[in-house]
């Protein structure tokens, strides 16, 4: 502020009113400034999370079967879920006039286990005698019940990877995996225990040591979000209706006999073979 000694009163105040001024329009300045950077900011925030969640929602959202490697004998029928088996165990093979049994299963599924305990002597031997050709369905939708190990897609990609490199082991480590089922709420399978188990079951170790890969996990996952919504599939005695395992197709038809009933389901697939309608 200038020397204000020689200055009347009225201008001493005119002079300290300028100077309020300018110290006023310089504090203005300054805010105005600090709105825009912080508004500036905010915006740069704002666009960081949106793009964020963006990139987060699309790394969780399920990959469509079109965009996933999908193993070399999966059928091309219903875009390419089934793993068909013919009567020499042979993935990616089928029995020529035979009934088709489509079966859906999760392999941490305790009632999975169940099921092959009593139709596998069954469905084997309808197998291999050309009635029917077993297409195989591996999903995951217990998961959540592995303790985060996500053993169900684990176990499902290792199962497509011998039925991709070694088709003529699939049924043989497919039931060692039911021989070594794991509890629900446990861990699973390790990695290892898999490779090791297939091993057992015949599958060579190159194949084995594939495993830890995980090569199709983005095929058995992209395949549950199918057919979870695939209507067809779910069970109509449930309100409101859903998809679980197991779940066995007959010809196309969902099958809601008692498969826990020895000899039930031989009975439904010889009365499709036969053409009956009881």
């Amino acid at each position: 502020m200038p020397d204000d000694s020689n200055l009347t009163k009225s201008q001493r105040r005119d002079a300290a009113r300028a100077e309020a001024l300018k110290l006023r329009q310089e504090q203005e300045r300054r805010e105005k400034r600090n709105r825009f950077i912080t508004i500036g900011v905010l915006v740069v925030l704002v666009v960081a999370v949106v793009l964020a969640v963006v990139f987060i929602n699309q790394a969780n959202k399920p990959k469509s079967l079109g965009d996933v490697k999908a193993p070399s004998t999966a059928e091309s029928v219903k875009d390419g879920g089934g793993i068909p088996v013919d009567k020499d165990g042979v993935a990616g093979k089928t029995n020529a006039g035979a009934v088709t049994l489509d079966l859906y299963f999760d392999y941490m599924c305790p009632n999975c286990a169940t099921f092959e305990q009593v139709n596998k002597d069954d469905l084997d031997s309808l197998r291999e005698d050309g009635t029917i050709t077993f297409v195989m369905h591996p999903v995951a939708i217990l998961n959540r019940l592995s303790q985060g190990t996500n053993y169900s897609t684990r176990s499902a990609s290792a199962f497509a990877t011998v039925a991709d490199q070694e088709p003529d082991k699939v049924i043989q480590f497919h039931e060692a995996l039911y021989a070594n089922h794991p509890e629900e709420n446990s861990t699973g399978l390790t990695d290892d225990q898999l490779k090791d188990y297939a091993v057992q079951a015949g599958v060579s170790q190159k194949v084995a040591d594939q495993f830890s890969k995980h090569t199709f996990a983005d095929w058995v996952d992209a395949w549950t979000a199918r057919v979870g919504d695939d209507n067809d599939l779910k069970n109509p005695n449930e309100n409101p209706p859903s998809f679980g395992t197991p779940t066995i197709v007959i010809n196309g038809k969902r099958w809601d006999g008692n498969w826990s009933q020895a000899g039930a389901l031989k009975s439904a697939i010889e009365d499709a073979k036969s053409g009956s309608t009881n």
